[in-house]
């Protein structure tokens, strides 16, 4: 408070003063008439009486700014003023009632708003993260939190190269305005990272997109497309001409006895190479017509003890053992056996074939909750990074000889089973192969 009274109050000081000094002139201007000193005393009482109100009139419409002021300060847009019946009172009355209105409307519409992209947010399959002015987390929705398998408390308050893994990293290197298709493990992340502005100034936010089924589907149509193709002129092809060449074998008794043999001989390696040509390309059919999967309750346990069995002398001339970490008791689980079996002989090829000789695979059973998880982990080099985008890629492949069909395989029959997987290197060295049941 800048002085102890209010301008209103001095004003009325100072017309309680002046009238004092012109009554007390007037008292000995005109003592020695009485009549005429009362009726200028009774003047005086009504010039402050009207003077009063017209200060008191005057600063009405102060008071009512001054009590708008508060409310729109404490944010109260449902009280308004009643007209008073004066011609600019009123006029003022109306033009601050108009405006708490039309604040009281937009407040709502943005509440309903802000609700609404709440609720979008949420409900969205597609992630949401925002930045704030200084590039750090400052929101991420559910979505956002699955796709990076990361929590809420864990990313607030950090830049993006701040998140664990290498994928934060690529999501700092993201230009405003462009989007990129991120792997994080066997998942495909399209990221598109764009601007809005907060009170006059930019923020970034980024979106997520998974488009690892819709790439898989995309792939598999693809290389289906050409494997039926290629299967079906090298079928058409291999057929006759092993029929044709096994016909020829007739003719060896007409040649004679030092051509005979090698004749012989070169039909055989014509033939057998026509062989492994329909076995090489009948592997790759093998992917396209994979059959639904027969689900019946099996147990995981004793069907890896089953193939770790038959991959023993393998394990044995490598020097790699093989042994449980942990085997908690896990419910049977509604598997296609030989579709599985599949899948866990690939897996422990390659990682015996990763680790080469004298190393050591780890397996684990356990509980997640209520989803038992298998895991295979081994002691090898790990996944080279640039290799990591693409592993799960048909027909890539790091081996000198290999076709690149072992992860596609594992990946469709894992999908149609709807099994989620992961192939990651571990902190301590080598990869490891995990899927939930």
């Amino acid at each position: 408070m800048r002085g102890r009274f209010s301008l209103r109050a001095k004003i009325v000081v100072y017309l309680v003063l002046i009238h004092l000094v012109l009554g007390v002139i007037s008292f000995f201007v005109v003592r020695e008439t009485p009549l005429l000193l009362l009726a200028v005393e009774a003047l005086f009482v009504v010039s402050i009486v009207f003077g009063v109100l017209l200060v008191r009139a005057f600063f009405v419409p102060l008071e009512m700014i001054r009590t708008g002021a508060e409310l729109i300060s404490e944010r109260d847009f449902t009280s308004q003023f009643r007209e008073v019946g004066q011609p600019e009172m009123d006029a003022l009355i109306r033009i601050y009632n108009g405006m708490i209105f039309r604040l009281r409307d937009e407040r709502l519409k943005l509440q309903e708003q802000h609700y609404f992209l709440d609720r979008v947010l949420s409900a969205s399959p597609a992630g949401v993260l925002t930045l704030d002015f200084d590039g750090r987390i400052d929101m991420l929705n559910s979505s956002a939190r699955q796709l990076l398998g990361v929590s809420t408390e864990e990313a607030l308050g950090k830049r993006l190269e701040e998140l664990e893994g290498s994928l934060g990293s690529e999501l700092a290197g993201i230009p405003v305005g462009e989007s990129r298709v991120l792997s994080q493990g066997r998942r495909r992340l399209k990221v598109s990272r764009t601007e809005l502005f907060d009170r006059g100034f930019p923020r970034s936010f980024l979106i997520f997109e998974e488009l690892t089924e819709e790439l898989r589907a995309s792939e598999k149509a693809a290389y289906g497309k050409l494997i039926r193709m290629m299967s079906h002129e090298v079928n058409n092809s291999v057929g006759p001409v092993s029929s044709l060449l096994d016909s020829f074998r007739g003719y060896s008794d007409q040649l004679n006895e030092e051509d005979r043999q090698d004749f012989t001989h070169a039909l055989a390696v014509a033939i057998a190479r026509m062989e492994r040509l329909g076995a090489f390309v009948n592997g790759f059919a093998e992917v396209v017509r994979l059959p639904p999967p027969d689900r019946r309750p099996c147990d995981v346990r004793q069907l890896l003890d089953e193939i770790l069995l038959l991959l023993r002398p393998q394990l044995d001339r490598r020097r790699i053992r093989c042994e449980w970490e942990r085997a908690e008791p896990v419910p049977a689980i509604d598997i296609d056996r030989n579709q599985i079996e599949q899948v866990l002989v690939n897996v422990l090829k390659n990682a015996m074939e990763a680790i080469g000789e004298d190393g050591r695979i780890g397996l684990r059973l356990f509980n997640d909750g209520n989803r038992p998880v298998l895991a295979i982990a081994d002691t090898g080099p790990g996944i080279p990074e640039d290799v990591r985008p693409l592993l799960f890629t048909p027909f890539f492949s790091t081996k000198r000889d290999g076709r690149g069909l072992g992860l596609t395989l594992i990946q469709e029959i894992l999908a149609q089973h709807g099994f989620d997987f992961t192939l990651e290197n571990r902190e301590t060295g080598g990869a490891e192969f995990k899927v939930g049941f």
